[in-house]
């Protein structure tokens, strides 16, 4: 397992790059998960006994890479919560799909329901029951053959959004086994990466811009130029 790369810190938050293919949170794989590489370092940095506390206020696809707060206090992780509630933290990821959009910027809304036996999300009609309405924008970035890099703004944080979404326009991720046609993933990252964090801090108000960019020696990101996106 890598070290953490550490983006932010302070005595109220962390903010964290969680790579592709590892857990938010410890799940039935029993492998190695964010929370609990967290909670390992804020023990051995500070040299705190017993279980510590580290809030997990939000998660990551475990086939999704990309920038993660978490929360060093409950105080702070209630305030994250409520932001994430309220639509006010801005997520921004980019996305690799196998064709390009017939309409290279616009709007997706649909309504989504999971099966939570066999984790998977389908896009329903809106009169069936236990459905989520999930919304996103988006803007081709880059097109190289058959890939476009694309940038999402989600404006719903559903299970799987950006996926189903996408698929349901017939442009499904590249690496994507379970909702695109692409079987063969075993060494393939899934083209999916949350490369851009806004929020407000839950203690001192400030607005916090963070930005981190996705494997760029790796597949599907080195089939574009992407460190423009990324310039500080």
């Amino acid at each position: 397992m890598e070290k953490l790369t550490i983006l932010y810190e302070d005595n109220h938050i962390l903010v964290v790059v969680k790579p592709q293919n590892i857990p938010s949170q410890e799940d039935n794989s029993k492998d190695v998960d964010m929370l609990t590489l967290v909670k390992n370092y804020v023990k051995e940095k500070y040299n705190k006994e017993g279980n510590v506390y580290v809030g997990l206020v939000h998660r990551l696809d475990r086939p999704t890479g990309g920038i993660m707060i978490f929360a060093k206090t409950s105080k702070s992780a209630s305030r994250l919560s409520e932001q994430i509630k309220k639509g006010e933290i801005n997520k921004t990821y980019y996305a690799v799909t196998t064709k390009a959009p017939k309409v290279k910027q616009g709007y997706l809304e649909n309504y989504l329901k999971k099966d939570e036996k066999n984790n998977i999300v389908k896009i329903v009609p809106r009169s069936e029951e236990g459905v989520k309405i999930a919304k996103l924008s988006y803007k081709t970035l880059q097109t190289n053959n058959d890939l476009s890099l694309i940038e999402v703004k989600l404006i719903t944080g559903r299970s799987h959004q950006i996926r189903v979404q996408f698929a349901g326009i017939n442009c499904p991720l590249f690496g994507d086994g379970k909702y695109g046609k692409d079987k063969d993933v075993s060494s393939k990252n899934l083209g999916l990466w949350a490369g851009r964090l806004e929020f407000i801090h839950p203690v001192t108000k400030q607005k916090m811009i963070f930005a981190f960019p996705p494997p760029l020696d790796k597949q599907p990101w080195s089939q574009f130029f992407m460190e423009k996106y990324f310039i500080r």
